[in-house]
């Protein structure tokens, strides 16, 4: 198991792309990594009707996803109480989640400092977004959904649409069939 002892902060909030947080999950838990699940606030929905309901992906799944306590190597927490010194590494699935995510103050500065104390910091499709907010694209070779590729350049960064991109400890992809490509280069920063 290449990452025993690795921790790892998957980010979520409402409208998270599903298999960009569960296929990261499985994949990284399967090489030994301890995964929190960051929430930005347990039932948080920027639309009232959807308040206080659990957090749910553009196609269903609900954090938490999985009930099995036994041998578990997850837990859940909020956001706002999360330090970046708690984590080897902080990954920003994509859907409409970023979105939401980019607009609390605490998880851009989780985000900022994690990536300034060298951590890996890896975002896939929309994840990106998140990452400008953050500050931490300008100057480097990124990727993501075609749809953010003008805000990635008007942030400094270098546009490159290819399967995963890794500039120093910034690792991006583009979109769920990059999945693979991605979770490989976490393995391979955290390895």
């Amino acid at each position: 198991m290449k990452l025993s002892g690795k921790k790892v902060l998957i980010l979520v909030a409402n409208e998270f792309e599903d298999v960009e947080v569960t296929f990261p999950f499985l994949r990284l838990s399967e090489e030994g990594a301890w995964i929190t699940l960051g929430v930005l606030e347990m039932g948080f929905h920027p639309r009232p009707a959807f308040q206080g309901k659990p957090i749910t992906g553009r196609f269903g799944t609900t954090v938490p996803f999985i009930v099995n306590k036994e041998g578990k190597r997850y837990d859940m927490r909020p956001v706002g109480e999360l330090s970046p010194d708690e984590f080897d590494a902080v990954i920003i699935p994509g859907g409409f989640a970023p979105d939401y995510l980019r607009r609390d103050p605490h998880t851009v500065n989780l985000v900022r400092e994690a990536a300034a104390q060298g951590k890996p910091i890896a975002g896939i499709c929309h994840g990106p977004w998140l990452m400008i907010s953050a500050g931490v694209v300008s100057g480097r070779r990124v990727t993501g959904i075609v749809a953010i590729k003008d805000d990635l350049e008007n942030a400094g960064a270098t546009f490159v649409d290819e399967a995963v991109v890794v500039d120093g400890n910034i690792i991006s992809s583009r979109n769920p069939d990059d999945l693979p490509e991605f979770c490989r280069a976490i393995i391979e920063q955290l390895s």
